[in-house]
């Protein structure tokens, strides 16, 4: 799958909760820093799709958005995929 199509099935999901995450690398005294961000929830489909095209097309830069369908009264960790943004080492160096 494509960027572009993970975004849709995060839109699209069953799940009325949609959550927007941003991921980036931050640069500080002692190096870099890769930080995960949960920066938008709503239970409104459009809001999310006009937040995700506010945050990702006015500012571009180094940060990566997604956006998640998930269920509410639920433990994450135990879903087959839960909300979250891999940074690698190789991000940091």
């Amino acid at each position: 799958m494509n960027y572009e199509e993970y975004i849709q099935l995060g839109l699209n999901g069953e799940d009325t909760l949609k959550l927007i995450l941003c991921g980036g690398v931050e640069k500080s005294e002692e190096g870099k820093l890769g930080v995960v961000s949960v920066v938008y929830a709503t239970n409104d489909k459009e809001l999310a799709r006009k937040k995700l095209q506010e945050l990702t097309g006015n500012n571009p830069s180094d940060n990566y958005y997604m956006v998640y369908s998930v269920p509410l009264d639920t433990d994450l960790t135990k879903l087959l995929h839960y909300p979250s943004i891999a940074i690698s080492k190789e991000d940091l160096e």
